[in-house]
């Protein structure tokens, strides 16, 4: 059953990179044939261009934001400023939260048990489970 749809008023980023949506979603009731059971999402609130990554574990979930962090900068010269997450455990250690701050880019957490919050994240993970 799926909630009813969050009513308010949201506005789009200025420019590409301005801010990221991510989401994490699993473990998902069939692993992948390469057994992978959780899926990570990043999305551009600009233009809605997206990267998804199939991922075994959680402890995966900060290597792929480096890795999509370098590959998303260096084909578009441009720095990501926000990234707005879930208040998962994924996004709240330490190393992460460091990691961020390091590099300048802002972290916008939603407050907890709103999903409509990191809407755009929430509709793109729902769009890929109702594909597969």
């Amino acid at each position: 059953m799926n909630r009813k749809p969050f009513v308010g008023q949201s506005t789009i980023a200025n420019g590409l990179l301005d801010l990221v949506h991510t989401d994490v979603r699993g473990p998902l009731r069939t692993p992948t044939r390469g057994g992978f059971s959780y899926f990570i999402t990043f999305t551009d609130d600009h233009t809605w261009y997206g990267y998804v990554y199939l991922i075994r574990y959680n402890s995966e979930i900060f290597g792929r934001f480096k890795e999509y962090r370098l590959e998303i900068e260096n084909q578009t010269n441009r720095k990501i400023k926000a990234l707005r997450s879930d208040r998962g455990g994924e996004y709240l250690n330490g190393e992460f939260i460091d990691y961020l701050k390091e590099n300048g880019i802002l972290s916008q957490w939603t407050p907890p048990g709103t999903p409509q919050h990191n809407g755009v994240a929430e509709r793109r993970n729902r769009t890929l489970l109702d594909i597969v």
